[in-house]
């Protein structure tokens, strides 16, 4: 059956007109078949922009290019400006109007408002709605009249975001078994998600509580360890350090997530933890350090040297993570053995631009700062991730530097969402702030 009369089986009342902007197409390159059962529209603007940027080689670039190729394929030998029917039921077409000629610098933003006040004229009854991720571009749009909306498919709202954690009561008996045994089956009738962390307490109002986890798709309880000797110096201070230790001690569980606010000691514990496993017990060939490079003021410009030396001004707060290990537990080594690590490649400051196409076997992986990355750029960190290799995550989704993301649509909470349940993965909470009065104080108040 033609696309066309497919289409019009749906009545118009029942299909939307999506208006894309490019952020959207750089976001999910595959955005454009989402839409099921209705119109989505591309401004050949939009074009222009994805073409400025194809020949990036960062996540950005490889987006453009990915946004390309579907197109060219999706055409097919048909005519985008016509409009192409997909076997899901959404119509895509590439806007150009004759009339007005393309201007390759002119304003796409301006363009895709003119497109959207174009196709609703024509069509009254069919809601219009304009996609994008520029805020201001969708303030804009209201004021005109339009509808606009960001992209709602790898949205997770930050309150649904899964903690990874709740509390038991059980039987004192019970309580008293685990204590001593150290596991215990799971009673009838409770249901945890795999290595979800429990705090379980007495049914007497007893203070003899314990810290335990789901054994991944076991019907078991274990005990957390305790951890009375610290690892690299560093000791738990809260239950939900306690839970981030043990799962980041644990090389069964090849994905963490460890979200908290500012001074929570995610980022420590990860790196602490990433020492002992790789440096002290060797368990792992090394481990890689990561974080995006995104600027939480002015950009500095750009920066000379190799990709170790680029990279530094961004790599900072994992130096000065280092170097407080360091003078917490000598047995670590000396600042010279830090920087014989990283000449040897023991310890490898890595460039998320460049990570594409890489195999990363039976290292420690530690990405901080992960609310700053898109869903996508997210995929592409965990595919990378070989044999042998564990790969954990620091996140704190209210503070993200990275304009084409928000609380919601960050990859960080996309990752949590689409890996709860998982065995081979555990995600923590921090709540409480350990790093001084003062910046918890700041953190709850600012």
């Amino acid at each position: 059956m033609p696309g066309a009369n497919r289409r019009a089986i749906l009545p118009a009342l029942m299909r939307k007109t999506y208006v894309l902007d490019a952020n959207i197409l750089l976001h999910d390159p595959t955005s454009v078949t989402r839409f099921v059962g209705n119109t989505v529209v591309i401004p050949i603007e939009v074009i222009g922009e994805i073409d400025r940027f194809k020949r990036e080689p960062s996540q950005r670039g490889q987006s453009a290019r990915q946004v390309s190729r579907l197109l060219d394929s999706l055409r097919d030998g048909q005519s985008l400006a016509a409009g192409i029917e997909l076997e899901n039921g959404v119509f895509l077409k590439v806007h150009w109007d004759p009339e007005t000629p393309f201007d390759p610098t002119g304003s796409a933003d301006s363009r895709i408002l003119q497109i959207a006040m174009q196709l609703r004229d024509e069509s009254p009854d069919a809601p219009v709605i304009i996609v994008t991720k520029d805020i201001n571009l969708r303030i804009r749009a209201d004021a005109m009249g339009l509808r606009a909306e960001d992209y709602e498919s790898d949205r997770v709202v930050l309150s649904d975001v899964y903690s990874g954690n709740t509390e038991l009561t059980l039987p004192a008996g019970d309580v008293q078994q685990l204590a001593g045994e150290r596991h215990l089956p799971i009673p009838d009738g409770v249901e945890l998600h795999p290595n979800q962390y429990v705090l379980v307490r007495p049914d007497d109002n007893g203070k003899s509580t314990m810290l335990a986890r789901r054994e991944g798709e076991s019907n078991n309880l274990i005990a957390v360890a305790a951890h009375k000797d610290g690892v690299c110096g560093i000791r738990p201070r809260n239950k939900e350090q306690y839970y981030a230790a043990d799962a980041l001690l644990d090389d069964r569980i090849r994905l963490v997530t460890v979200m908290g606010k500012a001074g929570t000691g995610k980022t420590l514990l990860a790196v602490a933890c990433a020492l002992h496993q790789a440096v002290i017990l060797k368990r792992y060939q090394g481990m890689v350090v990561a974080r995006p490079t995104v600027s939480v003021g002015k950009e500095i410009g750009f920066l000379p040297g190799d990709v170790e030396r680029k990279m530094a001004p961004w790599m900072k707060p994992i130096a000065d993570t280092f170097e407080f290990l360091l003078e917490s537990d000598k047995s670590i080594g000396s600042r010279d053995r830090f920087a014989s690590l990283l000449e040897t490649g023991v310890i490898e400051i890595l460039s998320l631009s460049l990570i594409r196409g890489r195999s990363i076997n039976n290292r420690y992986i530690v990405v901080d700062e992960a609310q700053n990355l898109s869903p996508l750029e997210v995929k592409t960190i965990i595919t990378r991730v070989g044999l042998s290799s564990k790969v954990v995550l620091t996140g704190d989704p209210y503070q993200i530097d990275n304009p084409y993301v928000d609380s919601s649509s960050n990859g960080f909470n996309y990752l949590v969402s689409r890996f709860r349940g998982q065995p081979l993965a555990a995600h923590i909470e921090l709540v409480k702030g350990e790093r001084s009065e003062l910046a918890e104080l700041a953190a709850n108040l600012l």
